[in-house]
């Protein structure tokens, strides 16, 4: 059976005044990545762009400003779809090549990759079934042309450059586990960050191919350090600081590190 028609691709939830999340409420949920949008009096943030099956930029015509910069907390597939569509694109320097290149090594997608069998997805010890989507996003949109598409990386980040949007400042912070450059942005007059997938409120993926548990250690032993208010993660719903610590504490001590 063909699958419908979306009526819309994007669903989109405003936090505040300045923070909004979009999501892809058809596509599979372990790559339905959370899309945040931060408004700044000079320039706006997009934090990760989602899978590219839509485009970003025109379901977002009314949210972006004047000047947008979209940064990639890492290069999975998930993340980075849309990272094309925007000129200015920021990632950590480790993370650059897969952006640019958007390989099968960084993408966790390979020419083997078929949207209707999640099983042939490279994820290590993660095991999908099922196909990717549950609608179309417009009529003869075609699955079996989906790829990731290479973005040009327009400032590559290191830990502790600042990222100012006029009126908001955040520090990277290099987190490297679930890749070798994840980042998250920390904004400490308010207490914000976000955390990419170095931590999300279910199942964290340590086990891909360039994942690494000790440094994923050393990465949330940091965020637990952190005066924390808020997290936006990349995935699932945002959480207090009482939260963050319950989910380090159970990552470190299922892992013999704490």
């Amino acid at each position: 059976m063909p699958l419908p028609i979306a009526d819309r691709w994007f669903d989109v939830h405003r936090v505040d005044d300045a923070i909004t999340c979009l999501t892809e409420p058809h596509v599979h949920p372990f790559l339905r990545c959370n899309v945040w949008h931060v408004r700044g009096r000079d320039r706006d943030l997009v934090v990760d762009t989602g899978m590219g099956i839509a485009s970003l930029r025109e379901a977002a015509v009314t949210l972006f400003g004047h000047d947008v910069v979209a940064i990639a907390t890492h290069v999975h597939l998930d993340h980075v779809g849309g990272h094309h569509e925007f000129a200015q694109c920021w990632c950590h320097r480790l993370e650059a090549d897969g952006l640019e290149h958007a390989d099968g090594d960084w993408t966790l997608a390979d020419a083997t990759f078929d949207p209707d069998d999640l099983s042939t997805l490279r994820l290590g010890a993660f095991a999908l079934d099922g196909a990717m989507l549950t609608a179309l996003p417009h009529a003869g949109w075609d699955k079996s042309c989906f790829r990731v598409r290479p973005a040009r990386v327009t400032r590559r980040l290191d830990d502790g450059d600042r990222v100012d949007t006029g009126d908001r400042v955040f520090e990277v912070m290099h987190l490297p586990g679930h890749s070798p450059g994840s980042i998250g942005l920390w904004e400490a007059a308010t207490g914000t960050l976000f955390a990419g997938d170095t931590i999300y409120d279910g199942p964290l993926a340590d086990n891909f191919e360039k994942s690494d548990p000790v440094h994923y250690a050393r990465s949330l032993e940091r965020l637990d350090a952190l005066p924390v208010r808020v997290v936006h993660a990349g995935h699932e719903p945002s959480f207090g600081r009482d939260r963050l610590r319950t989910l380090i504490d159970a990552w470190l001590r299922e892992r013999g590190a704490r």
